[in-house]
Parts: C-alpha cells; sequence; structure tokens
C-alpha cells in the first residue's frame, strides 16, 4: 500500500533528478505542464466513493460504499478512496484537501487559465464535505470507514466490495489530536476557497473547522487508530501549529497567531513534508515534475496516461478488474485474483495516478503485486498538483505559455495492446 511511503516521493523528485540534464527554463520543457495538471486532478474522480454525480468524467467508475456509517446510524457516504484499497482514511484525506486548496489558492489565476479550477474545486469540496460529515460531534471525529485488513484480504471492485465497513473514531476517551487537527486545517483552507464562490458553504466548513481544532487541541493525544496503515511517528504538535496556521489565514484573528507564536518551539528543521509531518509546511515547496513525466533513467512517465510510456499495472483494484460497466455480474473477493495475477495491462487506465515511483536504483518494474512501488495515493497526486501549478505559473511568466489546454483524452479508455 501506498501508504508506507513515509515521504511523499514526488516532493523528493528534484534531488533524484540532480545527475539527470535538463534545461533550466520552464519554456524548454518538453512536457506540456497544463496536461499533466489535467491529468493530476481528474484522478481524483477515479478515487471518488458514494453516489456519483452526473458529471463525473472517469466512466469506468460506478456508485459505491452506499452505506457507510449505517452501523452507528451516522452518514459516512462520499469521501476518497486513499490509494489502490476500498478503505477511506480520514487522515491523508484531509491532507489531500489541506494541499488541493493551497494550491487553488496560490495558483487560482495559472489554473483558471488551462480550465481548470472548477475541476480542482470540485475535487476539494468532495473532501471536504466528507470531513464536514466525520465531525458528528463536538467531541467526535470519524476517521475510517472500512477494515484494512479484512479490505487487504480481498481484490475485488469498490463496487462489489463486501467487506466490513468498520468504523473508526476519536472521541475523549480515544485521542486523534492528528486526524483531527488536520481536518481543522483542510476545512479552514478549504473556506478560503469557496469564500467568494459560496459564501454559506465556506461558513460552514470555517465553523467546523474550529470545532475540530478545538477538539483536537483540548484532547491531546497521539492517533494510532489506523496503524499500521497510517500511524503517527512525528507526533501532533505539527498538526497542531499547520491547524492554527491555516485558521489564522481563514480568519485573521489574533488568537491563531498567538497560538501559533506560543508553542513556535514545537516547531523545527526537517527534509520531508508528508501526510504525516508537516513542519516544513511553511517552508517552500517546489518540486521538478519533470523527473515524474518522463526525465528520469527508465525514460517512462510515472503519471498513468501521460506520454507514451506509463505503468500499465497500477496497484489498483477498480482500474486493475473490468468495470462494472462492461461486466456487470458481482466479481467476488477471491475471484478478483484471477485480475490481481494477470500479467496484462490493467482493462482500465487510471488516467492521472501517480505511482509510488522508482527503487532506490531508479528501476520500476511495473508489476501490480509491487504495491510500494505501483500503488497511486491522493496525497501524492495532490502535492503533485502544486508542484506543476508552480510550473505551469513559471511557464506562463516566462516567455509566454509554452504549454497548451488539451483535452482530456482517453478517460474512459480500454487498453488493447502493451506499448
Amino acid at each position: 500500500m501506498a501508504a508506507v511511503l513515509v515521504v511523499l516521493w514526488c516532493l523528493c523528485a528534484c534531488q533524484l533528478a540532480v545527475s539527470i540534464e535538463h534545461e533550466s527554463s520552464s519554456c524548454s520543457s518538453s512536457y506540456d505542464y497544463s496536461e499533466a495538471l489535467e491529468k493530476a486532478i481528474l484522478f481524483f474522480e477515479g478515487q471518488r466513493s458514494g453516489k456519483l454525480p452526473a458529471q463525473q468524467r472517469v466512466k469506468w467508475r460506478g456508485d459505491s460504499a452506499l452505506t457507510d456509517g449505517m452501523l452507528e446510524n451516522v452518514n459516512l457516504v462520499g469521501g476518497f478512496y486513499d490509494a489502490g484499497d476500498n478503505v477511506k482514511f480520514g487522515w491523508p484525506m484531509a491532507i489531500t484537501v489541506t494541499l488541493l486548496s493551497w494550491v487553488a489558492l496560490d495558483y487560482e489565476e495559472e489554473i483558471s487559465s488551462v480550465n481548470q479550477l472548477g475541476y480542482l474545486q470540485s475535487a476539494i469540496s468532495w473532501g471536504a464535505d466528507f470531513l464536514v460529515q466525520a465531525h458528528t460531534s463536538p467531541t467526535t471525529l470519524y476517521t475510517q470507514v472500512g477494515d484494512g485488513n479484512a479490505d487487504h484480504r480481498c481484490w475485488e471492485r469498490p463496487e462489489d466490495m463486501d467487506t466490513p465497513r468498520t468504523l473508526y473514531k476519536v472521541t475523549p476517551n480515544s485521542r486523534g489530536t492528528e486526524p483531527a487537527a488536520e481536518a481543522a486545517a483542510a476545512l479552514s483552507a478549504a473556506s478560503i476557497v469557496f469564500k467568494s464562490v459560496d459564501p454559506n458553504y465556506s461558513a460552514k466548513l470555517l465553523s467546523t473547522s474550529r470545532s475540530l481544532f478545538e477538539f483536537a487541541d483540548r484532547y491531546r493525544g497521539s492517533y494510532q487508530g489506523s496503524c499500521p496503515f497510517y500511524c503517527s511517528f512525528s507526533g501532533y504538535q505539527d498538526e497542531l501549529l499547520w491547524a492554527a496556521t491555516w485558521l489564522y489565514r481563514a480568519t485573521g484573528e489574533d488568537k491563531y497567531m498567538n497560538y501559533i507564536v506560543s508553542n513556535q518551539g514545537w516547531s523545527q528543521a526537517v527534509s520531508e513534508f508528508s501526510w504525516d509531518n508537516k513542519f516544513a509546511g511553511v517552508q517552500a515547496i517546489l518540486a521538478k515534475v519533470d523527473y515524474i513525466l518522463g526525465n528520469n533513467p527508465m525514460k517512462m512517465s510515472y503519471m498513468v496516461g501521460f506520454g507514451s510510456k506509463f505503468p500499465l499495472q497500477l496497484h489498483h483494484r477498480g482500474a486493475s478488474i473490468p468495470s462494472i460497466q462492461t461486466h456487470a455480474a458481482k466479481i467476488g473477493c477471491n475471484a478478483g485474483y484471477s485480475y490481481y495475477n494477470s500479467q496484462l495491462p490493467n482493462p482500465n487506465v487510471h488516467i492521472g495516478a501517480i505511482v509510488g515511483g522508482p527503487n532506490s536504483n531508479d528501476h520500476y518494474s511495473d508489476l501490480r503485486s509491487d504495491y510500494s512501488h505501483s500503488e497511486p495515493a491522493t496525497y501524492i497526486n495532490a502535492a503533485f498538483v502544486g508542484s506543476v501549478a508552480a510550473l505551469l505559473a513559471d511557464t506562463e511568466e516566462g516567455s509566454g505559455k509554452c504549454a497548451v489546454d488539451k483535452k482530456i483524452r482517453g478517460t474512459s479508455h480500454q487498453v488493447d495492446s502493451v506499448y
């Protein structure tokens, strides 16, 4: 599972690519950054859980998990599957929303120029809506839907899944400051995105964010509820500072700045920025995306559907099994393993998915079973969206716009042959 990646490898790609010669000017790049941005955002539609909207572009997906939360009479339908499995983890979903919101705020003009702002806002609200629903009381936050161990014993489409939709939550008696504070950060950031678009919705997001921050700070305790999939290694102080920073940006209220200043001793210099560690979040983050898009020793794109050579055996249940649109009959828990073990390309191309990446020797095997390298994750794509938007901005500020706005190609493409 991609969650074993403690560091978002796409943010470290600039270090890996140091030995790869390329032009320093963005406009001399051979990569179409606007296309990469389109596809990176499109990926989130393939990760949707719940009732899909009429304007859904990823046609090989269908409605799924429509009874989530029913076990405890709460509505937890919606949100994102974090990676290639069918579990919804609130913590990585929250950092995904925070990162996407950050990009929408800082690169709104550039993203609008390639007609992607609406799609980006849809991705943000899809995750934000779930986080609001998950905060069912001032002292409760649901942090996971689905039994990770049971889910990982099955290989089935989300539309077919029949594994337990076990619910996990944090309360004063079962604490989890990290996911609660991260959710607060996410909703604060999202509230700014929608402030001028939908003031009432923005106010709802901000109100929920305030409640979550108060809950996270008052009932401090490190979160272990999603271990071994998402464990806290850096503690909860970074999430609290991160949330206070976003609340200050959203409100301008002195109490949040005072909180940051009075707890500045928590901060520290770090070399990573991940779903677990945000100390680097206030530092400038600009990764070189050319490595991911193909300027690497393998001469391949690590974004599915970008370029002529990209991963074909993505570790992803929905993408690796024939779509419910083309194979309506249920494919059960064990039956799905015939597709998992297949040497053929995935029948559904999950456009925009960025895989875990190559090994330490810059080699990529493209094996569905090699989950640590072939599985995508929402927070990887969220970080990439920011990186490519920054490069698109640099392109537009240079000698003119190099990349052209292209229509998304093959969003429901069926693979017929191997490159």
